[in-house]
């Protein structure tokens, strides 16, 4: 059984940094691509950033490029997101997504419960 945990959310200033995880268990971590999305009100559903499986191939949304960083650590089967230079605008439930195959960006079969991201000064 896929279980995806996230952890790392909280509330920071703008200008600041979090990192947020997701654990995973019930699968081969290393063949699967994993996604980050986010849920704002108003907004809807946004793909963040994905990750391939081999951990090299990497997206992200055009507004996080260059202030939020996707990895994997394949022996731990843990997903990572790192954000700096949070602004207002990336607050919203962060949600950790498994993709159905090796290579898939910004799809998802198997989600996270989420964990709020605030970021306000």
């Amino acid at each position: 059984q896929v279980k995806l945990v996230e952890s790392g959310g909280g509330s920071a200033q703008p200008g600041g940094s979090l990192r947020l995880s997701c654990e995973a268990t019930g699968f081969i971590f290393s063949y699967y691509a994993m996604n980050w999305a986010r849920q704002v009100p108003g907004k809807g559903l946004e793909w963040v950033a994905g990750i391939y499986g081999n951990g090299r191939d990497i997206w992200y949304m055009d507004s996080v490029k260059g202030r939020f960083t996707i990895s994997r650590d394949n022996a731990k089967n843990t997903l990572y997101l790192q954000m700096n230079a949070l602004e207002p605008e990336d607050s919203g439930l962060y949600l950790c997504a498994k993709g159905p195959g090796y290579s898939d960006f910004r799809v998802g079969d198997s989600w996270g419960q989420g964990i709020q991201v605030t970021v306000s000064s």
